[in-house]
This record gives structure tokens, sequence and C-alpha cells, in this order.
């Protein structure tokens, strides 16, 4: 229940590198779908891009509205012990945690009503609003009220108290794939009178089950037929299909590239040193020091498929060197950073706990907004460097000051 505090200095260096990085990917992501000057150029790799395994070709040369793919971005950023921010990963295709963010500005709100205003703490509850108008600016209808829904997997997906808190705010219709229906292009909602026609998709589904008869036939969480509609034009998806060759763990080590590349500006918000172990010296470099390093596999998120070399087993290092050596595209390394620690109420005592801060931007017709605050996420076990929720980590409130 203690926050964690971030000055204004500190947010306006945060919020200008997450809009310039964003902005950067963005154009990578158009780039790579149409003309790939970035590939023609020498920046990136062509062999990069194309053993990625979310780079969907069924998206080469298709029109997104307003030219924008990512349009809801979470990325993560760690503090080293200087008190420097640096990014730790870009999350492009389906970010979560945003509810969390409201729900514990929510609750501080209700331990100390006072403090928030009488310490300038700016505010995060605008985030459903700012959603709900970039979600309704994609409509392409000539009508004033577009029909904007959000599609979930269903209650078993981790995420699900998120999708029903984010749909109850913005109040639209929470989906499932069994609820819409493809007709002549066009997407339409199972209503008590009748079928509508569906605008807008802020979908949850990931990329692979979206539509079983462009991707996996056996997916029953997607909707037959949408892939089709979207490509027309007659449907909007939050976020567009195929981001995730952006969020790529091998591609992140060519964002400063990509910054300078498109943007010709310097990166305000530096990457963590990562070394891609398809490449033979670097491969060389990370077995001989693997003690210091945390090994990713580039396609894994939630903290899965990682291995922290001062913790690790021998066994656990042979494994991942076989891997390794069998498909060295799929990992990099980096160096253990130590993350900063925030105060934390632990069994009745102040106690300090590993953090790290996903702060998360909206990118809309009218450019970028980034919400003052976000998700700190909390390694509750005493020493653990791990703060990701799926691995045990909680979370807190994070105070942004006016």
């Amino acid at each position: 229940m203690i926050p964690r505090i971030i000055t204004s200095d500190e947010w306006s260096e945060i919020e200008a590198g997450i809009k310039q990085r964003l902005n950067a990917l963005n154009i990578f992501l158009k780039d790579i779908y149409h003309r790939q000057f970035v590939v023609h150029d020498g920046i990136i790799p062509a062999q990069l891009i194309y053993s990625c395994p979310n780079f969907l070709r069924e998206m080469m040369n298709v029109d997104v509205p307003f030219d924008i793919y990512t349009h809801v971005a979470g990325v993560d950023l760690i503090r080293d012990e200087g008190g420097k921010f640096f990014v730790l990963e870009d999350n492009l295709r389906t970010p979560s945690g945003v509810s969390y963010m409201l729900e514990n500005r929510s609750i501080t709100y209700r331990i100390f009503p006072d403090l928030l205003p009488k310490n300038n703490v700016r505010s995060v509850k605008e985030y459903p609003d700012l959603l709900f108008k970039n979600l309704q600016a994609l409509g392409n209808r000539q009508i004033s009220n577009p029909t904007v829904v959000l599609l979930s997997p269903g209650i078993f997906n981790s995420a699900y108290f998120e999708h029903t808190t984010l749909a109850r705010l913005m109040g639209i219709e929470l989906v499932e794939g069994r609820d819409l229906i493809v007709d002549n292009h066009h997407v339409y909602m199972k209503t008590t009178t009748g079928l509508q026609q569906v605008d807008v998709i802020y979908r949850r589904v990931d990329d692979e089950f979206i539509d079983p008869l462009v991707f996996r036939p056996d997916s029953i969480l997607g909707v037959p037929g949408i892939y089709w509609a979207y490509r027309k034009g007659n449907v909007a998806i939050v976020n567009a299909m195929g981001n995730g060759v952006a969020d790529d763990k091998a591609i992140y080590a060519y964002v400063p590239d990509m910054i300078r590349y498109y943007l010709n500006e310097e990166p305000i918000l530096k990457n963590v040193p990562t070394y891609q172990l398809a490449d033979e010296d670097s491969r060389k470099y990370v077995f001989e020091n693997m003690r210091n390093m945390v090994i990713k596999r580039t396609n894994e998120s939630g903290g899965y498929g990682m291995l922290m070399g001062n913790i690790a087993t021998d066994e656990q290092f042979n494994d991942f060197k076989n891997a390794i050596e069998l498909e060295p595209r799929n990992f990099i390394a980096q160096p253990i950073i130590s993350l900063s620690s925030t105060p934390c109420y632990i069994n009745g005592i102040l106690q300090p706990r590993r953090v790290d801060l996903r702060p998360f931007a909206l990118y809309g017709p009218d450019g970028i907004d980034i919400v003052p605050g976000g998700l700190t996420r909390v390694a509750l076990r005493e020493g653990l460097m791990v703060v990701n929720s799926s691995q045990g980590g909680g979370s807190k409130d994070t105070w942004v000051l006016a």
C-alpha cells in the first residue's frame, strides 16, 4: 500500500522517451509490412525479420486506419543503481496490467483520501476515456456513434479481470468469438434484437487465434472471416495484427538504430545492453559469462523461458546451452542489472523489494497520450529479481507528482 513516487522531472524524461520509441516502432511496422526500406538499407538483417514467428506475411500491404499499428503499448522500464531508466522490453501486441494501475489508485484513494490532492499527484482515471475516444475515432462508417466491442478469449484467460474492468469503464460490450459473426466481409454482434454491425474491435485475443480460416484452424476463440473484413477496411482491430515482429526480443536490440534511422534523433531512453546469440562472437562471450547474464527466449513473455545466471543450477545451464546451440536466433542475453528497490509494507514492517515500471501509452489519430503513472510490479520475495505477476509478483500504486 506504500506508493512508488516519481518526480515531475523524471516523468518528463520517461514520457518523451516512450513517445519517441513508440513513434519509431510504429513507422517500423508500417515499413516492414510495405516497402521494407529498413531492410534494403541494411539497418536490420532480413533474416532476423523473416525468421520471427510473429512476422505475419498476411499483413503485407494491408493499409491500417491512420497508419497506426500500436494503439495500446506497455513499455517495461527498469532503473539501475545510478537512478537511470532503461527500457527492458516493448509490449505491442495485447499488453495487460492497466486495470491493476486503475484499481491500485482506487484503493489508495480509499486508504489515503487526503494525501493525493495534498501532494499534487497526477490522475490516472482518464485512461478508459482516452482509450474509448481513440477507439471511436477509428470507425469507418459515417455515423456519430460507432459500435466498439472488447473481444476477450473468455473467463479462463489470466487477464479476464482486466477485460471486464475496461469494458465496464468504457461502457462497451464485452464479447467472445462466438458472439460475433462475419457476413459479406462485415462483422456483426449477436444481440437480443438481432445483428448489430461492429465498427471497432479492441481485441485481447492473440494473432494466431483470431481467425481460424487464416491462422490456426483449431482456434475456437476467434471469428471466422474477420481477417478479410479487416483487410477490406470494414472493421478496425486494435492492436493491429502482426505487431509481434516489433516486440520480438531479437528486434529489441535494433530499436535505437530505428530511432536514428526513421526520426534522425538520439534515443532518449537507452536499451539494456543485449547480446544476440545468433552471432558467434556474442554467443562465445555469453557462454563464458553465463553467471552474470539473464538469458531469454525471444518470443516468450510473463517471465517464462528465462535463465537467471546468478541463481541457475548446472543442469539448467546445460539445458539452455543445448537449446541455444540448436536455435541461436531464438535467444538473447543481457547482463544482470540490479533493479532499483522501493519500500514495501510486508508482514507489518517496511522492507525493500525490487520493482519495475510499465507505463501505458495510447496512440490515436491525434497523437500519443501517456497516462501519468503506470503499473509498478514488485518482487514480493526478498532478494528476488523477477517482478512478473505470473511469477508471483505483486503491484503497487505509482504516484507521478505534478
